[in-house]
């Protein structure tokens, strides 16, 4: 596939959103579509997105589909993420959530996006640093308004026994 491969070389899509709890720049999807529609254009190529929901055991997924179809055939990514609840977020906004982060992954997969460097979801990123109270607490308030997840918490920060019990609170 001629035209995914120019997509893939052309694309350009750098890190433009700063989480301030974590101090680390991150792509959002919207981001990811905002630089890749001028580029689908170009080369008469479309994307598609979809969602569904698929159970593993007893959790749930997100699934997040990113299809390409253009001159010379079709291609598709898959991205998951866990639905799960988190406090003071409605059930839309946990789907909402859980959607945006799978097809940012997704779409990372079909574009050939590096997440690694300063990616706080890459365990290379881990860091042995703990957390004070304070900072702690901020975290906490950033999980609950959904600025910020507890997987990202702990692959970034090494919790104490009494941080990880107060995050099964949350």
């Amino acid at each position: 596939m001629k035209k995914l491969l120019e997509i893939q070389s052309e694309l350009k899509c750098p890190k433009g959103s700063l989480n301030k709890f974590g101090n680390y720049k991150y792509r959002s999807a919207e981001q990811i579509l905002e630089s890749v529609k001028p580029l689908l254009a170009k080369h008469g190529a479309i994307l598609i997105l979809s969602d569904s929901i698929e159970q593993v055991g007893n959790k749930l997924f997100l699934k997040a589909t990113a299809t390409l179809k253009c001159e010379g055939g079709i291609a598709e990514v898959l991205g998951w993420a866990e639905l799960s609840e988190h406090k003071g977020m409605s059930g839309e906004q946990c789907t909402g959530t859980a959607s945006s982060y799978a097809r940012k992954y997704a779409l990372n997969g079909l574009f050939l996006i590096d997440e690694t460097e300063s990616d706080p979801d890459s365990k290379d990123n881990k860091k042995a640093e703990k957390i004070d109270s304070v900072r702690f607490e901020k975290a906490v308030e950033a999980i609950r308004n959904g600025e910020f997840t507890i997987e990202q918490l702990q692959s970034k920060f090494e919790l104490t026994e009494l941080q990880q019990k107060a995050l099964l609170l949350i």
